[in-house]
């Protein structure tokens, strides 16, 4: 295509890069930090906690961003998605795993914050952890799960991205509105193969 898009793109590939290297940096760098100095359980808790509200605004501002971007992408790239075979597949994909990020990263902030809670030496705190009791080792355990699927779900859409733009090379594109417009009228002659230099 020609039409250029690049304030889309810059947003939903920033916000993609900000999201997977800090939920990755989170579980690797923070996590990790937070058991080597913290000495205790509960400790290790408030300095992983800690860190985590703070990166929480910039998470969201990039998840946000993200979001925007691929909305305004799928919007300017319709007719390719419906003409082009194979991109309405990958397309799908890269829905269904946004999708999966987005409900892991909320639900690892609910358990960050219950646990956050738990561990809280504020009077006030131990007041509401008391109103909604937990299984602290159970929910730690659940946390560091869903903490590292955030950056797998998003590892995948770096993935799918990098799909997506092999798939938007002039031959890539004519090949597949070919096979698309062959999968409706059998009849029709398969395409020959596109020369090496023309990809």
């Amino acid at each position: 295509m020609s039409e250029r898009n690049t304030m889309l793109r810059s947003l939903h590939d920033l916000g993609l890069a900000a999201w997977f290297g800090g939920s990755l940096m989170g579980a690797v760098g923070l996590n990790g930090a937070a058991r080597d100095e913290g000495g205790t359980w509960a400790t290790s808790v408030r300095i992983s906690s800690s860190g985590w509200t703070k990166w929480m605004p910039v998470s969201t501002a990039a998840v946000a961003a993200h979001l925007f971007g691929s909305g305004g992408l799928l919007a300017v790239n319709a007719p390719r998605v419906a003409a082009q075979q194979g991109v309405a597949a990958s397309t799908l994909a890269k829905t269904a795993l946004t999708g999966a990020a987005l409900a892991a990263t909320a639900y690892s902030r609910v358990l960050g914050k219950r646990l956050e809670l738990a561990a809280s030496s504020k009077p006030e705190d131990a007041e509401k952890a008391a109103k909604h009791p937990i299984d602290t080792e159970k929910a730690q355990k659940q946390l560091a799960c869903m903490q590292w699927t955030v950056p797998a779900l998003t590892g995948g859409l770096v993935l799918l991205n990098a799909l997506h733009g092999e798939q938007q090379r002039p031959a890539e594109q004519a090949r597949g509105m070919w096979q698309r417009a062959l999968s409706m009228t059998p009849s029709m002659p398969s395409m020959p193969s596109m020369p090496h230099w023309q990809h």
